[in-house]
Parts: C-alpha cells; sequence; structure tokens
C-alpha cells in the first residue's frame, strides 16, 4: 500500500516524498509537470506525469497502485496570476479537486492531505491567526482553496472520508542533502529571490512597502522550513490513519520576521551587500500575518526543528550552490 502524492514534484510536494520513502513508505507520484520539475523527483517513487483533471487518467492510476492516502498539492498558487485569471483558478483546482474525490469514493480511498494556505483568511482581525479565525479571501487563489476545504467537509459526512487541511504560511528553505529547494518558474517568493541578486541572477531586490505599522515599516510574515511542512503532512496522514476525526490545523513557526530581517538574514549568509530598491506598496498586502500553532502541536504531536532563519536560507543557499 502506498501515498498517493499530487504534486510531487513540485516545491513542498517533492520535499514530502522524501521524508516519506525516507521512513520506509510506498510512494506514487502525480505530477503534470506544469509547475513541477523532473529533477525534483524521487529516484525511488513511482512516478506519472499526467493532469488531475483528466479522471480517466487518474482513474487508471488508482486501478494499477493500491493506495492508501492521498496527499494532495497539485493546485495553481500563485495570488497575482489568480486576480488575472480567476477562471484558470477555479478550473485547475476546485474541479480537480471535484474529479479528485470522485476517484477517491469510486476506489474506497478515505484519506486525504490537503496543502491548503494563509490565503483562506484574508486580512487578518488579530495576529497570531487561529484557525477559528473568520476567513474572507482576497483573493481567487485564496477562495478556491478555501472552497476545496469545504468540498472536502463535504464528503466526511456523505462518504465517510477524512481529511486534514494544512493552512500553512511562508514555505522556504530546501532539504540538508542539498538535492531538492525551491524552484517555480517565474519565481516570486521573497527568499529565493534575494537569493538571486546573492547569485548575480537579479540585480536587486524590490521590498514593496517601508510605511507599515511594523517595527521597520515592513511586511511581517511566518517563515516556516518545508522539511517541516513535509513532516506535518505526514504526521497529518498517519493522524487519518489511526482513525482519528478530519482537521483545519495551522502550520507556522509562530515568530514573525520582516522583509528587512529576512535581507539582513540573507546578507549574513551569502555575505553578499543585496541592493535594495524600495517601492510603493502592492495592494492586498497585509502588514502582519503570523501563525497560531498550537493546535499542530497538541493535535499532530509537530513541532518545528527548523527556528533559525539564518539556518533555513542556509539550505536554501546551500541548494542554488549545488545546483550551479
Amino acid at each position: 500500500m502506498g501515498i498517493l502524492v499530487l504534486g510531487g514534484a513540485g516545491y513542498i510536494g517533492s520535499h514530502t516524498v522524501y521524508e516519506l520513502i525516507e521512513r520506509g513508505r510506498e510512494v506514487i507520484i502525480v505530477d503534470n509537470l506544469q509547475t513541477g520539475f523532473k529533477e525534483l523527483i524521487h529516484p525511488k517513487a513511482k512516478f506519472y506525469q499526467g493532469d488531475l483533471r483528466d479522471e480517466a487518467f487518474l482513474d487508471q492510476v488508482f486501478e494499477k497502485e493500491k493506495i492508501e492516502g492521498v496527499i494532495h498539492f497539485a493546485a495553481n498558487s500563485l495570488v497575482g496570476v489568480s486576480m488575472k485569471e480567476p477562471l484558470d483558478y477555479y478550473d485547475n483546482n476546485v474541479y480537480g479537486m471535484i474529479v479528485l474525490l470522485k476517484v477517491m469514493k469510486k476506489h474506497g480511498v478515505k484519506h486525504i492531505v490537503f496543502s491548503s494556505t494563509a490565503a483562506t483568511y484574508g486580512e487578518p482581525k488579530r495576529v497570531p491567526i487561529e484557525e477559528e479565525d473568520d476567513t474572507f479571501p482576497t483573493n481567487p487563489y485564496g477562495e478556491t482553496k478555501l472552497t476545496m476545504e469545504h468540498m472536502m467537509k463535504w464528503c466526511v459526512s456523505a462518504y465517510g472520508m477524512s481529511f486534514v487541511a494544512l493552512r500553512y504560511f511562508n514555505a522556504c528553505g530546501a532539504h540538508p542533502n542539498g538535492k531538492i529547494g525551491e524552484l517555480h518558474n517565474p519565481e516570486t517568493h521573497l527568499i529565493p529571490l534575494i537569493l538571486k541578486v546573492a547569485l548575480g541572477e537579479r540585480e536587486a531586490i524590490n521590498v514593496f512597502g517601508n510605511d507599515y505599522d511594523t517595527k521597520d515599516g515592513t511586511c511581517i510574515r511566518d517563515y516556516i522550513h518545508v522539511c517541516d511542512l513535509a513532516d506535518a503532512h505526514i504526521k497529518a496522514m498517519d493522524y487519518l490513519q489511526s482513525g482519528q476525526s478530519s482537521q483545519i490545523i495551522n502550520l507556522g513557526n509562530g515568530e514573525g520576521y520582516s522583509v528587512l530581517d529576512i535581507i539582513r538574514a540573507v546578507r549574513e549568509v551569502t555575505k553578499d551587500d543585496i541592493t535594495v530598491n524600495m517601492c510603493e506598496r502592492r495592494a492586498g498586502d497585509p502588514a502582519k500575518l503570523i501563525a497560531n500553532n498550537k493546535k499542530a502541536l497538541s493535535i499532530l504531536n509537530w513541532t518545528p526543528q527548523y527556528t533559525d532563519i539564518n539556518e533555513i536560507i542556509s539550505t536554501a543557499w546551500n541548494f542554488y550552490i549545488n545546483r550551479r
């Protein structure tokens, strides 16, 4: 029996696959390689290239493999793109979830761990954010993820399924083996963009707004190492397979770093000056996003291992240096 990882050639998915295999689990990957990379696929995993929305293809995978649970990373996740092309996000994310749940129901697969997002909360009314806080997404990306959560909730009562939706904050870092790390095309995440300056691939890093109500005027975010995220997904699957009830859980370090904090840390790690351009605010950027992670600690017995931002950035830097 194996775990099906949808989007297992992507950033967080590939790290979860590595952790599963290191723990002796059989893994099946489905990825259409739209945003995934072949170089991130673990050689011991079974890989099927295809689209989640192709019901016939997905049904064949379930026919061929003995699947005991699903970890779902296969969703579009760029806020800006979702604002410009909302229908694409509903098609890939929501319709993809419909197909997945139909095929799971057909084959009697009951457990799903879902990669959700803090974007489901929208503009937070309090920080740290708790799971019971109101959800008012401010973009189609967050809206589609919230819709996917609702779909799983109704499948619990209708079909006896169980799920854990993990709402996490800013994923970062790379596997300590240096073989896999963060790859996006185009890249939109802060830490890899700053590291590209140190690598000579960008001239400067743009900082959008320095007049927020924060300690240094720049936005504050909760950064969580990708291996800690992978560990949480595996613990969530173990939790479901032990017969526990469905849950929505935040994942974060519970501590915030400003944009300027991150730039300073990258300077320390890379010994590069890092040229900075101060720009106007971007619409829709909250001043602070920090997780209350107590539920993850109590329910999943999960504790982040990477809590020092310099160490987190060092793992990412090591991956990019090795890749060169």
